[in-house]
């Protein structure tokens, strides 16, 4: 049975952005991006789509275009051509990290994302700076944050109870879970916390087990993957981001594994993420205190007394930097398509065009 809007994500919240009766438009959601063609997910099953001219023009940057997750208005083709997207709805929340090589420009990763699901393989790609990077990320995007550590068959007891002490030092109070795609502890667990219409996108570095985790969560061999190499270090294979709906009726978005992860924006990501640092801030002696030396800092009397960890307040202070730098480029790169726009108008007044 094909499913519902409902059991796509949508609820009473969107309703009043359904298409109208009678209209010859549908509503869908975006399962998959393949460059300019869209897969669309709707009550009809699957079918294929194109942004209409208006909606190409509209698109500033990458941000304004539809990406997975997203809902749209579409009109439907015939005898299996593309239909044409007429309206890119507005987003609950949006995923999204700096575009690699572009100034100020953000690249969205899943819109409409309930729950990321960061991973890491608690072997060779444990990383706790990494993981408060993730974090940020998440929480800017709106969604709640949910870590998973996979691979537990490759570490001993005590190094993972070492690993889970350590992200509580760290501050990440977010809830952790466990898994091993090899013996399947752990997956009990997490098919628990996956509830029916709402999406949930798996986010990681290459070869961490998503797409594997994600192949044993449908109940068979619909990603690809690939073996494990003798080390233990997966090897990346997802190569797009694709919405899938379980059993069960949750939605999962995978992800390829992400090399680079640049902050876009993040300053409540970063509030909410390092909230121990945020909590000790007001008792600086200077209210823009950065917290790499300035006298007076509570953050570093803090490290001092050995009740914060250096690593973790330095993390926070690369992040905070890496926002700011971002912010700075973004304003310059939108003064400098004002500037552009108002060059453009003056000179179609000037040959009398409208």
């Amino acid at each position: 049975m094909l499913p519902s809007l409902a059991d796509l994500g949508w609820d009473a919240g969107w309703e009043s952005d359904a298409p109208p009766p009678g209209s010859r438009l549908a509503a869908a959601r975006v399962a998959a991006v393949d460059r300019e063609l869209l897969l669309l997910a709707g009550e009809e099953g699957f079918s294929r789509a194109r942004l209409s001219g208006r909606l190409r023009r509209e698109a500033a940057g990458p941000e304004q275009r539809p990406c997975v997750g997203d809902c749209v208005w579409v009109a439907r083709a015939h005898r299996g051509a593309a239909g044409r997207v007429e309206r890119l709805l507005p987003r609950r929340t949006l995923l999204a990290r700096r575009a690699a090589g572009s100034a100020g420009t953000t690249q969205p990763i899943a819109a409409n994302v309930d729950t990321v699901v960061v991973v890491q393989s608690c072997h060779f790609d444990f990383n706790l700076r990494r993981l408060e990077r993730y974090l940020v990320m998440a929480r800017e995007s709106g969604a709640t944050p949910l870590v998973l550590l996979t691979k537990t068959d490759l570490v001993s007891p005590d190094e993972l109870a070492s690993q889970l002490t350590g992200i509580r030092e760290a501050g990440i109070e977010d809830e952790v879970l466990t898994l091993s795609n090899v013996t399947g502890d752990g997956l009990d667990a997490l098919v628990a916390h996956l509830e029916p219409r709402r999406t949930y996108c798996f986010v990681g570095s290459s070869g961490v087990g998503k797409s594997t985790l994600i192949n044993a969560l449908l109940g068979g061999d619909r990603l690809p993957t690939a073996e494990v190499s003798g080390t233990g270090e997966g090897r990346h294979t997802t190569v797009r981001r694709e919405l899938h709906r379980l059993a069960g009726g949750a939605l999962v978005i995978d992800n390829p594994g992400m090399r680079e992860l640049g902050m876009a924006g993040g300053e409540e990501g970063l509030a909410a993420t390092y909230a121990d640092i945020e909590a000790l801030a007001p008792g600086c002696r200077f209210r823009d205190c950065t917290h790499t030396g300035e006298p007076g800092c509570a953050v570093q009397a803090a490290i001092d007394a050995g009740e914060l960890d250096a690593g973790h307040a330095g993390s926070f202070d690369k992040l905070r930097r890496e926002a700011e730098r971002y912010r700075l480029t973004e304003l310059e790169r939108k003064r400098r398509e004002r500037a552009f726009g108002r060059l453009v108008k003056a000179f179609k007044k000037e040959r009398g065009e409208r």
